[in-house]
């Protein structure tokens, strides 16, 4: 049973910082890609950064040279960290793998970013 575990968020002002953790279970962690994702209020949920077996990176645009995606293997974690956080920030942060045809998600952690 694949399960995926998130932690760190909480209430932080404008231009601070956070890092979430995704701890996860019943998966070859190593092997499998991992993204992060989010969703604020009332709008869809998006893909925020993503992490590949290799771990070669990629970002969206309104994170790039804020956020930083990283795995530890050895630990089964998945991280964000995020700087210079803004308002628009907020939002539940869901970590989310793949594979064999089955998509996995956490039940997110909540950031929100406000003074």
């Amino acid at each position: 049973q694949v399960q995926l575990v998130e932690s760190g968020g909480g209430l932080v002002q404008p231009g601070g910082s956070l890092r979430l953790s995704c701890t996860a279970s019943g998966i070859i962690f190593s092997a499998y890609p991992m993204d992060w994702y989010r969703q604020a209020p009332g709008k869809q949920r998006e893909l925020v950064a993503t992490i590949g077996s290799s771990g070669s990176t990629r970002y969206v645009d309104p994170v790039k040279g804020r956020f930083t995606i990283s795995r530890d293997n050895n630990k089964n974690t998945l991280y964000l960290q995020m700087n210079n956080l803004k308002p628009e920030d907020t939002a539940v942060y869901y970590c989310k793998t793949y594979g064999f045809g089955m998509d996995y998600w956490g039940k997110g952690t909540l950031v929100t970013v406000s003074s």
